[in-house]
């Protein structure tokens, strides 16, 4: 008998608590239910993160392990390109040459120039993100220095965004010297930018210029969204790795989104971040509706 009357009041208690769930949230736990299955369905590993710019509300997944970031590494990099400028230790207007230390295979084009190369600080950074040049990227980390760039990270809190290597190295590769960070510090550091923090909002919001001018069609975050999404965003990819930060700037609702991936093959399903992706967006879309659930454009 007290057995069953423990079970009684469990089961009320569970009904209570569930009849005090608002629509939102009952709404945020079908979100995070359908995230998790789509990261299930998928042999890989996968982590995400994603912050409401307006309200500050988040969602993550996995969003506190620690990912290897290939070319996503880069937006540390160009924040540091410009803090060293701002305290005047350099000119942006700068002319720096393609030395070939510096210069390495993989994505950009510097490597395929046949002329000497000398461009100014701002047009390497803009190649380093642009077109995830490696050699510019490889030019910009022998300018600020690795130390200089993990420094600053720790000094902003982020204890887990490392450089470690540039770009193209396999030896340190292979020594497990990877570029790394979390879907937690890597949204933290898209919010900075946002928010006008990192140094100064003229400063911030330049770095965030640079983001926009990427391909819309190297984002596998915006590759199921309407099409008149804008994004400021740097993906990354290598060997078993895919990774993406981006600011979504969803009309009145922008949000920071993170999505990473490793121990991927090649026989992995591909269209995980992408999947991520559009049901985050589809979230914060809803959350732009009246309490009642009726959905104004605007």
């Amino acid at each position: 008998m007290k057995s069953t009357l423990l079970i009684i009041v469990f089961c009320l208690i569970q009904v209570s608590a569930f009849a005090q769930l608002s629509a939102r949230d009952i709404l945020k736990q079908k979100t995070e239910n359908d995230l998790q299955k789509i990261i299930d369905s998928s042999p890989s590993l996968a982590g995400l993160m994603a912050v409401d710019l307006i309200s500050g509300e988040s969602i993550g997944i996995n969003e506190n392990l620690i990912f290897t970031q290939a070319s996503a590494i880069k937006i540390p990099i160009l924040m540091e390109v410009y803090k060293q400028a701002n305290e005047k230790k350099f000119a942006l207007s700068d002319i720096k040459p393609l030395l070939p230390s510096n210069t390495v295979a993989g994505s950009g084009i510097l490597n395929v120039m046949v002329d000497p190369v000398n461009l100014s600080i701002r047009n390497l950074c803009v190649l380093m993100i642009g077109l995830s040049d490696n050699s510019a990227t490889n030019t910009l980390i022998e300018l600020v220095g690795m130390k200089s760039v993990n420094n600053t990270m720790l000094s902003l809190g982020f204890i887990n965004t490392k450089l470690q290597r540039k770009m193209i190295d396999q030896p340190a590769s292979l020594r497990n010297e990877e570029n790394l960070s979390t879907p937690a510090e890597a949204v933290r550091i898209m919010k900075l930018l946002y928010d006008g923090k990192f140094i100064d909002s003229v400063t911030s919001e330049e770095i965030l210029s640079i983001l926009k001018k990427n391909p819309i069609e190297n984002s596998k975050i915006a590759s199921e969204l309407p099409g008149n999404v804008k994004l400021a965003f740097k993906p990354g990819g290598m060997g078993g790795v895919s990774t993406e930060w981006a600011i979504v700037y969803l009309s009145n609702r922008p949000y920071a989104i993170t999505i990473m991936e490793n121990y991927k093959i090649a026989s992995t399903p591909s269209g995980v971040i992408s999947k991520l992706s559009k049901r985050i967006f589809d979230y914060f879309s809803m959350m732009k509706a009246t309490k009642f659930g009726v959905l104004i454009e605007n």
